[in-house]
């Protein structure tokens, strides 16, 4: 029923290196369109010397990474803002530590650190 001879795996193609000129060529063309139509890939992947897939492939690698580091912003903004309230809280604590009460609770003056 089951035959035991595997099958050869496919063998995987290597990673591709772009070059620089390629590189900055993708990255000027993602700045502004991160989708490209059949028509822009064949375009870009000829003038780059490159194949449909590797362009595919650079495109949704380079949208993954821009989603990566947008939310990784945004954790980053969140955390400031969670610290700059914090530090707000601590210096208003201060400031109350510096305010002289009378027995009855009224504030009275503010006392030199």
């Amino acid at each position: 029923m089951f035959n035991n001879r595997q099958q050869p795996k496919k063998k995987r193609k290597s990673r591709t290196a772009f070059t620089n000129h390629q590189i900055f060529e993708l990255e000027k063309r993602f700045l502004y369109q991160k989708y490209l139509s059949p028509a822009d890939r064949d375009e870009i992947a000829q003038s780059l010397g490159l194949t449909n897939a590797q362009v595919i492939t650079w495109f949704q690698n380079r949208r993954a990474k821009l989603k990566r580091d947008m939310e990784e912003l945004k954790k980053d903004v969140e955390h400031s803002k969670v610290t700059n309230s914090s530090k707000h809280i601590i210096e208003n604590i201060h400031d109350l530590r510096l305010l002289k009460k009378s027995k009855d609770g009224k504030i009275l003056c503010a006392m030199m650190p």
